[in-house]
């Protein structure tokens, strides 16, 4: 899964068997989705035609699911909870159908674990749960607005790992908690109560207790983890797990099995090579090793 995002939209990239409550909405394999904000006087007459265009215009296919949103994608949340990830945009000033207020809750989840169909059906009911439950505990007293969205995409395994994606499962839990924290983190950033001037990223980690971290690149405890000057645009690799032997092996994990370890990949911190990558967000990884 790759992804990257510009003043008004994110783009998310892969191989997936996907299903989705918004725009087009079904069940199907696609290879992008993407999350678009939108002016208050946008016309909503022809939503698909206007998000093939904007397929079109970057030169993807229309194998695709797409959503549309009136919060700035500045406010966009993305959650990483192991092999799940996903990205919230969230504002809710409209809880009832007035064109002159469109915000609306689109809730993206991606796994890198194969699931069922129906497992993925099954996480559009836990990530709505989850949604509800943040709304909730802001006190508001409804449950979503009318034009909330989500969309579920998992990579596509003839036997799938995950059979089922309840609130109990391994899967609902991640994917519960992440959009609980995510709604609850966008709609801070909507409605002023947090700012940043850009998407916030926050990762689940284990290290001194289970907890969530909102990674910033300013004030970053941690500088330099690598080498003075290096860069921190790409602190969690878009290519993890890249697998290549080159840059990365395998070790034991303290949980028990495999685990895919970088520490020593310098690749993305090199300020030359972050650099083309973000004029280039498509760019292989193979490409990036004939930067250096």
């Amino acid at each position: 899964m790759r992804y990257h995002y510009d003043k008004e939209t994110v783009y998310i990239r892969g191989t997936w068997r996907a299903a989705s409550t918004g725009v087009d909405g079904g069940m199907k394999n696609i290879s992008t989705i993407l999350n678009r904000t939108v002016p208050n006087n946008f016309d909503h007459d022809n939503p698909l035609v206007y998000i093939r265009d904007i397929l079109t215009a970057k030169g993807y296919e229309t194998d695709a699911f797409g959503l549309l949103t009136a919060v700035s994608m500045h406010n966009l949340c993305v959650l990483q909870y192991d092999y799940i990830t996903v990205f919230v945009t969230a504002g809710v000033s409209n809880p009832n159908p007035d064109p002159a207020k469109p915000h609306t809750i689109n809730i993206i989840v991606t796994s890198d674990e194969s699931l069922s169909d129906a497992a993925i059906l099954e996480t559009i009911i836990t990530a709505t749960e989850a949604k509800a439950h943040a709304l909730k505990n802001l006190g508001r007293d409804f449950t979503g607005t009318t034009s909330d969205a989500v969309v579920v995409a998992a990579i596509p395994s003839g036997t799938p790992r995950h059979l089922y994606a309840g609130t109990f499962t391994e899967v609902g839990r991640r994917v519960y908690d992440a959009v609980l924290n995510g709604v609850t983190a966008s709609l801070d950033r909507h409605e002023g109560r947090v700012v940043r001037r850009t998407p916030s990223y926050f990762i689940y980690s284990r290290y001194g207790g289970n907890h969530w971290v909102e990674w910033q690149k300013k004030s970053c405890p941690y500088y330099p983890c690598h080498f003075e000057g290096q860069s921190c645009d790409f602190c969690y690799c878009p290519f993890y797990p890249c697998h290549d032997t080159e840059l990365g092996e395998f070790v034991d994990s303290s949980s028990g099995g495999k685990i895919w370890a970088c520490t020593n990949c310098l690749l993305l911190h090199k300020p030359e090579i972050a650099a083309y990558l973000k004029t280039h967000p498509d760019a292989e990884l193979t490409d990036l090793k004939q930067q250096k």
